[in-house]
């Protein structure tokens, strides 16, 4: 060691020195060889130590300027302990390597968004507001949110504060009504426009996904059957939340829906699953047709009638929407009805002609079976369904009764006429399946059956198949129906003071509803049809369809004489037409202000036309 360490400081003991020139010139090269590798090491060595000690005399230093700028300024004690714990928090973030948004910032976008999709897709998933939306929104979401870390105690939201921007708790929580991981909090500010209704504190460490506003619309505005679905999961929660501040937001929004003061893209549907019959009624008189289908396949009929709203279901059955008709699963209306046990509506629907048998009776009699529900079996038969028909594959109630082991249910189906030969699309027969299960009760009452019919030959056993694979190696198994997400809850309205109207008109123009209708009412035409699937109530989308009614005047003819007429497609045809009607050549078209109109396309659904001469105001 003594040697080593003697040999590397190039001193030498003495004993061998260089004795001609070519030892010299070594001794040289190697003495300068030693001492530049004892600075490298001793440089590097210093380098870490003075890092280490800037990184925390930098901490140091912005502590102490963030105490004397507190007491300089008198701040208050608990901003300035959230003023000392977000410095706090960055020194650990930044010593321990959790910085992790500025790491994301780094990328290129693409890789950013398939880590943001991979750490917090799941998360957002589950956030109330956006139940129900489409995989392509829910991944540009996650793509635009931002990941922020905040101390115990800090402030995140303040109250009255402008709405830029809406959080997700991915970890810890906030003091606000104990939001935790995977609540999101300053949505209403965000969504209606408005100042914050709440100050929202961390309680501990936490991490908080940042979502802007203005981004957030953006999206919304180029998915609007998405942004839909969110108005709809935001008014429900407003109605759960049963804070008088919210039910106030919920009163506003709801007279703003149901008065038809915005063109927002909604769908009978949306009315239908929140029971809002007033908000029906106004999409019906709009032109909305009553048995278009949503999204899911489902029809605002089938709603109605799951939901037991009997009130819905009158105002579609008065414009005339199907009672039998079929939505994408070959449910009718009474059906939804009859398994909601709502005895009030199916009466209602019998009398409007509907019919179990023009649905999928076979779907129906299966999905009864399935529950073990003895009583829903009996009252298909009750209305008259025919419990012994197949589904689209071949399969009938008595096959699955007898793969589920019912004893009651398979005796029943055999009273109404149920086949235990008859085979499914399988092959596989009632008889058949019972035998492979070793079902001896039912095979029993197969037999008792055959017995008591006395035929005149044996019966014409189907076997079980041998050179198939058999499709049920167990427990039958039919198919798997996902059921639509359904909303219920029903409005409440309540009068707009005078004095609010100009203010809540600017609110909801800035607010999610507003967006919406602006994006609804722009969209040009190629897009004019997408919107229209979704329900807009566009008034260049459902002219096509259900022209306008306006009342022609005429004062020449006197005041009385007034004709209700439908609205032509321009200013010049509908002048003809009040030629034509009161024998007067008019000029020109004034509202009842004495306003003139210039192009037909001002002129709205109900209108009070005014025809008159040059001269005439």
């Amino acid at each position: 060691m003594y040697w080593s360490i003697i040999t590397l400081t190039t001193t030498g003991y003495g004993d061998f020195h260089p004795v001609n020139s070519q030892e010299m010139t070594f001794n040289i090269f190697y003495m300068l060889f030693n001492v530049g590798l004892q600075a490298y090491l001793i440089g590097n060595m210093t380098n870490l130590i003075v890092h280490g000690t800037a990184r925390t005399r930098q901490f140091r230093d912005s502590i102490q300027a963030a105490t004397s700028f507190a007491h300089r300024n008198q701040i208050p004690d608990h901003l300035h302990e959230q003023m000392l714990a977000h410095l706090c928090l960055k020194y650990r973030t930044n010593s321990e390597g959790l910085q992790q948004q500025e790491a994301l910032d780094a990328l290129p976008k693409a890789i950013r968004s398939s880590i943001s999709h991979y750490l917090f897709y799941p998360l957002v998933d589950s956030v109330y507001l956006f139940q129900g939306v489409s995989r392509d929104l829910l991944f540009q979401l996650v793509s635009e949110m931002k990941a922020e870390y905040f101390p115990p105690k800090e402030d995140v939201i303040l109250q009255i504060e402008a709405p830029t921007d809406m959080y997700i708790v991915a970890t810890g929580s906030v003091v606000v009504h104990e939001a935790k991981t995977g609540d999101v909090v300053g949505e209403i500010g965000v969504l209606c426009y408005r100042p914050q209704m709440v100050t929202v504190r961390t309680k501990g460490l936490s991490q908080l996904l940042r979502l802007n506003r203005t981004a957030f619309l953006n999206l919304v505005q180029a998915n609007v059957g998405d942004g839909t679905i969110i108005m709809n999961n935001f008014l429900k929660h407003l109605k759960e939340m049963k804070n008088p501040l919210a039910e106030g937001i919920l009163r506003d929004i709801e007279h703003v829906l149901a008065s038809g003061k915005m063109d927002l893209p909604l769908s009978l549907c949306f009315a239908a699953q929140r029971g809002d019959d007033l908000l029906l009624h106004q999409l019906l008189r709009r032109g909305s047709d009553p048995n278009e289908m949503d999204n899911n396949g489902r029809i605002a009929m089938h709603i109605a009638a799951s939901n037991g709203n009997e009130h819905c279901a009158l105002l579609l059955l008065e414009y005339e929407a199907d009672p039998n008709i079929q939505d994408s699963e070959g449910n009718v209306p009474i059906w939804e009805a009859i398994s909601g046990k709502h005895e009030s509506l199916i009466k209602l629907l019998l009398d409007n002609g509907a019919k179990i048998n023009s649905g999928n009776v076979g779907n129906f009699a299966c999905s009864a079976v399935e529950q073990n529900n003895l009583e829903l079996l009996k009252d298909i038969v009750t209305y008259n369904g025919d419990v012994t028909l197949p589904k689209s594959n071949g399969t009938t109630a008595l096959h699955t009764a007898v793969c589920e082991g019912n004893v009651e249910i398979v005796k029943f189906l055999l009273e109404q006429g149920a086949e235990a030969d008859k085979p499914d699309g399988y092959g596989w027969t009632p008889r058949a399946l019972a035998e492979h299960q070793g079902h001896e009760e039912i095979m029993e009452l197969f037999q008792h059956k055959w017995e008591s019919n006395k035929p005149t030959k044996k019966p014409n056993v189907v076997p079980m198949p041998k050179d198939l694979i058999p499709s049920r190696p167990g427990k039958f198994r039919s198919e798997l129906t996902l059921p639509p997400y359904a909303r219920d809850g029903r409005p409440s309205y309540s009068d707009m003071t005078s004095e609010n109207t100009r203010r809540m008109d600017k609110i909801f123009r800035n607010s999610l509803f507003g967006f919406m209708s602006a994006a609804n009412t722009n969209t040009g035409e190629k897009d004019r049809d997408i919107v229209a699937s979704t329900g807009s109530l566009a008034r260049s989308t459902s002219r096509n369809s259900y022209p306008a009614r306006v009342t022609l005047s005429c004062p020449k003819k006197g005041q009385t004489a007034a004709k209700l007429v439908l609205l032509p497609d321009s200013l010049q045809q509908l002048l003809d037409l009040g030629a034509k009607k009161f024998q007067f050549t008019a000029t020109k078209v004034l509202t009842e202000d004495g306003a003139e109109v210039e192009d037909v396309e001002l002129v709205r659904d109900g209108d009070h036309l005014v025809l008159a001469g040059v001269s005439e105001k």
